[in-house]
């Protein structure tokens, strides 16, 4: 945080301007915003796999025709599992780049982010990157959008954010096409919170979108979601680390900090206004649907309360992440979480990891199945531990379904009419021929590593399972039995041996009684040790078999 605060009170409202950048994945968001700024991708996990993941922002101060503007800039994130981030994001925007790669034109992404801004009535600017790559047509992609999107052939730029082409234009066609933001400042105060994060100095850290009015150093302010009061100890921008202004005011974006001890207090689409004006609160963001879910589960119990405050962090802070308590016999108590697909999933476990230093076992994704029984009854089954057995139902199940896909489709208008029929005809839900798989360690089920499976699929991982758990256990001193079972029925079967201890080398002899004994013995000690002893499946063969591509 800077130590001397800026004065942007010379920035009124027509000076401003806020905008995104969106795009499908890899067409250059990252590239585009380097040029700019270096430093958007801040998380661990954002700079391993070289993608966005978390909304950020940042401001620039900028002359165009010798006029001072204060731009603000919001990096989004590309793939699909993160669109609730570009939500959030274009919230606080007027105005957003519409990003395309010249080397592959429209993409899923492009057209789903190019109708949220649209839906939003955001201005949008289209804007063709990697023009200098050996396979780009830029020509061609630019007759793509006039067809697809109705653009002006005026208002589209051809850049490449590698060599630094264009770059320059970029901001001054922002400045030009992108509204100023309709707030006043002199107005009572109404703030938008997009975005919070915890720092362990001074708490919460609360990013705002300032709808209407001021918000400066010692306002007492309150949170229209909770009524609890805060008053404000710090207000800044991201430039794009932390610096502290002397106020923010309408249309503008920035931090305030305010004595918030806890990130659960920071409610994302939450409205904050003055303690003696209050206002009617903000319209908030539409809560996503899951579309994976996944139990997640401490490597070591002792992090258990650590991780359940970890979970609470990052949820508050992704309010696309559903969360459900579950207790599985092997793992003790967990979680069951919702996302928006796996990438995401895989997200959220690496920043618990990175940015937590805890280890977590994550069980087989499933997706939401819906179940019909014969007496009319519909269950919603969001975790293989729930989803019921055939047999113990006396076949009373009339159908199981499973998801397909929301998608948009873009056709010829002479294939409307078809393909709306084919539509109608595949909606929603589809049959399918899915049972659920158990594995059953000495005749005890693992429900950890229990996957619902369509029927064709159960012999091949059922033992592909078993033969890899026979090499992932540990010997015991008696025999370990391995199974994976669907319906009552047992699909594969592996036998650990036991360690075998030689009882009778201190015999000498023939006395083939005392031999006899002495084997008797060690078999019977053995049942006794099998009935009563635990097998313990260690942590290596869950991650080995939760993490395989099947």
């Amino acid at each position: 945080m800077s130590a001397t605060a800026i004065d942007i009170n010379e920035y009124d409202i027509d000076s401003i301007r806020n905008f995104s950048i969106i795009a499908h994945i890899d067409h250059g968001t990252i590239s585009k915003e380097t040029k700019n700024l270096q430093v958007l991708d801040k998380l661990p996990v954002e700079r391993q796999r070289g993608i966005t993941v978390k909304a950020q922002s940042a401001t620039m101060f900028y002359t165009y025709k010798n006029k001072k503007y204060l731009i603000n800039l919001i990096d989004t994130p590309g793939h699909v599992d993160f669109s609730y981030e570009v939500s959030r994001s274009l919230s606080a925007c007027q105005g957003t780049i519409l990003l395309v790669d010249s080397s592959q034109g429209i993409q899923a992404q492009t057209v789903a982010n190019f109708y949220l801004a649209f839906s939003q009535n955001l201005s949008i600017i289209p804007v063709l990157n990697k023009v200098d790559l050996p396979g780009a047509d830029p020509e061609k992609v630019q007759k793509q959008l006039l067809n697809a999107f109705e653009f002006d052939s005026k208002d589209m730029l051809k850049i490449s954010a590698k060599s630094g082409l264009n770059i320059d234009k970029v901001l001054d066609l922002v400045i030009e096409k992108t509204p100023h933001p309709t707030g006043n400042r002199n107005n009572p105060l109404k703030a938008l919170l997009f975005d919070s994060w915890y720092n362990s100095y001074v708490g919460v850290i609360c990013m705002m979108s300032i709808v209407d009015g001021t918000i400066k150093k010692g306002d007492k302010i309150i949170s229209a979601h909770t009524g609890e009061k805060y008053e404000i100890s710090q207000v800044g921008i991201m430039s794009p680390e932390m610096k502290s202004t002397t106020a923010l005011h309408a249309g503008q974006v920035g931090y305030i900090v305010c004595n918030m001890k806890f990130i659960s207090e920071a409610h994302v689409g939450d409205t904050f206004f003055l303690q003696k004006f209050p206002v009617e609160a903000l319209e908030g963001f539409q809560q996503p649907k899951p579309m994976v879910f996944s139990g997640l589960f401490p490597a070591d119990t002792n992090d258990l309360v650590k991780l359940q405050e970890a979970i609470s962090q990052l949820t508050l802070n992704d309010c696309s992440v559903s969360v459900y308590k579950e207790t599985s016999f092997c793992l003790g108590q967990g979680w069951r979480l919702g996302f928006l697909g796996t990438l995401h999933m895989d997200v959220f476990k690496q920043r618990l990891e990175d940015e937590y230093g805890i280890d977590v076992i994550l069980s087989h994704p499933t997706v939401p199945y819906k179940v019909k029984t014969t007496d009319g009854k519909e269950i919603l089954i969001k975790s293989p531990a729930d989803f019921p057995d055939k047999v113990k139902l006396n076949n009373k199940i009339e159908s199981i379904t499973e998801p397909f896909m929301s998608a948009t489709i873009i056709v010829p208008k002479d294939y409307l009419g078809a393909t709306i029929k084919l539509c109608s005809a595949k909606i929603g839900y589809e049959d399918a021929d899915l049972v659920k798989m158990e594995v059953l360690i000495n005749s005890k089920p693992v429900d950890a590593l229990a996957a619902v499976l369509h029927s064709s699929r159960v012999e091949i991982v059922g033992k592909d399972i078993a033969k890899r758990l026979k090499d992932l256990i540990k010997r015991q001193l008696f025999d370990i039995s391995v199974q994976t079972t669907s319906n009552g029925r047992v699909i594969a079967r592996e036998t650990i041996k036991a360690m075998r201890k030689n009882v009778i080398a201190k015999c000498y002899g023939g006395d083939i009684t005392r031999k006899m004994k002495l084997l008797n013995r060690q078999k019977e000690g053995k049942k006794r040790l099998k009935s009563i002893g635990n097998v313990e499946v260690p942590h290596e063969a869950f991650i080995s078999l939760m993490t395989k591509k099947s």
